[in-house]
């Protein structure tokens, strides 16, 4: 019997797999006799942030991540569309009843079963946790120990540009005194615009965090926001992330008032991470702010930077590409507890961690999808494709490997990524069911 901890969309998806492979499974969730501080409905698979779950376009990131989960035969998907509500392009769901009828699906397969209790040790035997970014203490502590370094605070992340957004008459490769291989690309900027930027930036507004947070909200100093770093003083910034000491701008021959530097998020070299840049202003403000950076004037962002409490592994260097433990691997991992970020984000990764159980058990390879699939990308971003520290990443077209020809009008490109993306699923599917 597969032991599954939570009953989110990643544990629901993931009991989904097993069960329509013939093999037993027990969903173990804790409410409704305990809560997060972010759950209230009684059901399965419960929205708690936002209605919407992303956009439906076929050349969107997310439309492309809910076609590639209908092709693996996804739960939420079906349920979702059966309980959209009106949102223009985006697929939205009556929550409660999203809820219910995901519910309803669960409890009525005969091989699956879903006990009330709260699990705080992780269990013997066969067991998927996804347990979310709100893991309660025990098990979260039960997870440290096994799993050693365990994030569990307030995560200011960084926001991600693509590299092929960005003005390279503008910006220059270089590493600090020329140490290393020129990895970081710098946007060089004189005092006039830095102090444009500075002016921006410290009259920027803020996003609100949310009740359980405000209640445990720390700033911590190693993962400072840029903005609460900048109201210390107009020069403060310029003796931290953006110090332009052992950097010379090779076109001029001088070094900068001040220097952005942008190093590589995937190995690929397609996204790059604004160093030291973690922040909670309003995604819209950071659009308005960070692109009066030089040479990001008209960056695409693929992930704006966030500031909420999270819990997530350092999968990279814990997990395997089909979710399991490189450890122990009757251990697998799903939802955002493993680094992806996002509802059907994590709704996907249950579908490949219970998939892959279930083809364990049945004595078959583990299904690894191509990473030109959406969901291929993502696997291979939180198991080993990261470059740098590790944080949570939601699906975007940069993630995936560039098309072999340029495409410059953005929309022909997307369909181009997504057209690419299915027929590499259905190929994989074919060759490998």
């Amino acid at each position: 019997m597969v032991k599954i901890i939570g009953g989110g969309l990643a544990g629901c998806e993931a009991a989904w797999q097993l069960a329509n492979a013939g093999i037993e499974c027990t969903i173990y969730e804790m409410k409704p006799h305990k809560y997060t501080p972010a759950h209230h409905y009684k059901g399965l698979a419960e929205l708690v942030c936002s209605n919407s779950l992303k956009a439906a376009r076929h050349d969107s990131a997310a439309g492309l991540l809910k076609e590639e989960m209908e092709l693996l035969g996804s739960l939420i998907v079906p349920c979702a569309k059966e309980n959209a509500v009106e949102a223009g392009g985006a697929l939205a769901v009556d929550r409660e009843k999203f809820s219910d009828a995901v519910t309803e699906k669960i409890v009525n397969h005969p091989l699956i079963h879903v006990v009330d209790e709260e699990i705080t040790t992780i269990p013997d035997g066969d067991v998927i946790i996804a347990t979310g970014p709100l893991t309660a203490d025990g098990l979260a502590e039960s997870i440290r120990e096994k799993c050693g370094d365990y994030l569990s605070f307030f995560d200011a992340a960084a926001p991600i540009v693509t590299f092929e957004s960005l003005d390279m008459e503008k910006v220059f490769f270089a590493s600090r005194y020329d140490r290393g291989d020129a990895d970081y690309i710098n946007c060089p900027m004189n005092k006039e615009e830095y102090l444009e930027f500075y002016n921006a930036l410290i009259t920027a507004e803020s996003a609100p965090l949310k009740e359980f947070d405000k209640r445990d909200f720390k700033v911590y100093e190693g993962c400072m926001p840029v903005e609460v770093l900048a109201k210390r003083g107009e020069d403060t910034m310029r003796f931290g992330p953006l110090k332009p000491v052992g950097l010379t701008d090779k076109r001029t021959g001088k070094r900068p008032y001040a220097v952005v530097q942008l190093r590589k998020e995937n190995a690929e070299g397609t996204m790059y991470n604004l160093v030291g840049f973690q922040t909670n202003l309003k995604f819209g403000e950071q659009k308005r702010v960070f692109s009066k950076i030089t040479g990001l004037e008209n960056a695409e962002f693929v992930r704006y930077g966030v500031m909420h409490r999270n819990s997530f592994i350092d999968s990279p260097r814990l997990l395997d590409a089909s979710y399991s433990l490189k450890s122990d691997g009757r251990i697998y991992f799903a939802g955002q507890i493993t680094g992806v970020e996002g509802y059907i984000e994590s709704a996907a990764s249950g579908i490949m961690a219970g998939r892959n159980l279930a083809r364990k058990l049945q004595g078959k390879k583990p299904l690894v999808l191509p990473v030109d699939t959406m969901i291929g990308g993502l696997t291979a971003y939180i198991s080993g494709g990261c470059s740098g520290d590790f944080q949570p990443m939601g699906c975007n077209m940069g993630i995936l490997p560039e098309l072999p020809e340029r495409i410059k009008d953005k929309k022909l490109k997307y369909k181009a990524y997504a057209d690419r993306a299915v027929g590499s699923m259905k190929k994989y599917l074919e060759e490998n069911e």
